[in-house]
């Protein structure tokens, strides 16, 4: 999910726990719970500063080792620990416990968007990402402050967002077989399909979808149930070229790919250079495919550029990328 709402999910959490008698009996470890819920909502998320050293080492890391099942448990204790120095009189054991509950509600929820993390790690590296809620979810975070808001103007905070997380539970079940549906629907229609990546948008009724069959891809979209494919595209293996073999070594190519399950390439010569692209085929937006992978590479097989990341238009893509002292 995005940043606001795991944190208003840590406020939510905090309210929660009230419902504990020995929370609510004392205000100083329903603070301490307060700090510990809305930092660990957000602890998994701090390797976000990858992004300061460059976008490959993001995409290749970023809710990877930060959300796998040890960095869960270390999560919880070192959060726990840290404020409980400062109020060592509360109970250790109940900080922790509603702590490492938020920690595991951020893995959890983050599972469910297209993007999704390396929760399994360490037993294998594989992305679980089911695809059936936004990364920013409307519904779900306007929830969230009408029970902030609640709570501000007198409610039973515990109360009030056990309630609303039974009525979130109920959506992510709606939206599990909203999913379920339109996967049925793509099954019937290609009776070769290898794989469906669905990516949810912010329209409730409206996804996108990228279809793997045995010799295609085809990406498409969902509107109130009806599949409209708008792109499709032959498969076509990565040749053993000394390009291509050139272009897997950068480092932005080589995060690219341990990141997306679907995509294409294209390999383009221009008079200085060739350039070798590879793009993300889940994310289509308004004609264009904003995750892309670019290298480009001159006569001597050195690389002299590259860019992996989230550009909207051709022409920022291309202020990205240089040639030498100029940007193409």
């Amino acid at each position: 999910m995005d940043t606001g709402t795991h944190i208003v999910m840590g406020v939510a959490l905090a309210g929660l726990s009230t419902l504990d008698p020995v929370v609510h009996n004392d205000p100083t470890l329903f603070n301490a719970i307060l700090v510990g819920t809305i930092v660990g909502s957000h602890a998994p998320d701090f390797d976000t500063v990858l992004k300061l050293k460059n976008n490959a080492t993001y995409i290749r890391h970023h809710r990877g080792i930060t959300h796998s099942i040890p960095a869960i448990l270390i999560w919880g204790v070192l959060i726990a620990q840290i404020i409980h120095l400062f109020v060592p009189q509360t109970s250790f054991l109940h900080l922790w416990g509603w702590t490492f509950a938020a920690v595991i509600i951020h893995v959890l929820v983050d599972i469910f968007n297209a993007y999704g993390t390396q929760a399994y790690r360490p037993f294998t590296n594989r992305w679980v990402a089911h695809g059936f809620i936004n990364t920013f979810d409307p519904y779900i975070f306007t929830l969230h402050l009408v029970g902030i808001g609640a709570w501000l103007l007198g409610a039973n905070p515990g109360y009030t967002f056990l309630i609303i997380y039974a009525v979130i539970l109920l959506y992510y079940i709606k939206r599990y077989y909203d999913k379920k549906e339109i996967v049925k629907k793509i099954h019937d229609h290609f009776p070769d399909v290898e794989k469906v990546a669905t990516s949810p948008t912010l329209k409730h009724n409206y996804w996108r979808v990228a279809i793997t069959t045995s010799q295609k891809f085809f990406v498409g979209i969902v509107e109130n149930g009806h599949i409209e494919i708008v792109d499709d595209y032959t498969k076509v293996p990565l040749p053993h070229s000394p390009i291509m073999d050139k272009a897997i070594e950068d480092s932005n190519i080589s995060a690219f790919l341990s990141f997306s399950p679907v995509y294409r390439w294209e390999v383009n010569e221009f008079d200085a250079y060739t350039e070798v692209r590879f793009i993300d085929l889940r994310y289509r937006s308004k004609g264009y495919y904003p995750f892309v992978a670019v290298v480009q590479i001159d006569s001597d097989m050195n690389i002299i550029s590259s860019y992996t990341g989230w550009i909207f238009s051709e022409h920022k893509l291309q202020n990205k990328l240089y040639v030498g002292d100029n940007p193409i």
